[in-house]
């Protein structure tokens, strides 16, 4: 059975799933990302535990404005059982209980199968651009 946790005592095994999941980007320095988060809402960063192994994980946040979505990961071995629904079922819980109106996330526009995921789950692509400024390099 799936528990949810609010943090992660073993770094390694969550960024070996991220890894896994092909979450991964040179750019992105994936220990960093898992500190900083643990410095804010660190209780929403939830990991999905079965049979004592960590099978999911998603990273929810608010920032007084819109919810995020980051690193929703389900092992590959456990996809399409529900788990990713059962992820973004607990975040999207805390986001609105904490009176976010609206999430936002972001997909690889060539990651087709998180796009129909996303979509099956009630989400719609908004018709904007995304743009990014690195403001700290994590190499």
């Amino acid at each position: 059975m799936e528990q949810l946790i609010h943090n992660s005592e073993d770094k390694e095994v969550v960024v070996d799933l991220w890894q896994r999941c092909g979450l991964l980007r040179q750019w992105n320095d994936p220990y960093k990302d898992i500190a900083r988060k643990l410095l804010v809402q660190s209780d929403w960063f939830l990991v999905g535990i079965v049979d004592l192994e960590v099978v999911s994980t998603v990273m929810a946040g608010f920032e007084g404005h819109r919810g995020w979505i980051n690193y929703l990961a389900v092992d590959p071995e456990f996809q399409r059982q529900g788990l990713g629904r059962k992820m973004m079922n607990e975040a999207e819980r805390l986001l609105q209980d904490f009176g976010c109106p609206k999430i936002n996330l972001q997909i690889r526009e060539d990651n087709l199968e998180a796009i129909k995921f996303y979509e099956c789950i009630g989400f719609s692509e908004d018709k904007v651009v995304s743009f990014g400024k690195r403001l700290i390099a994590d190499d």
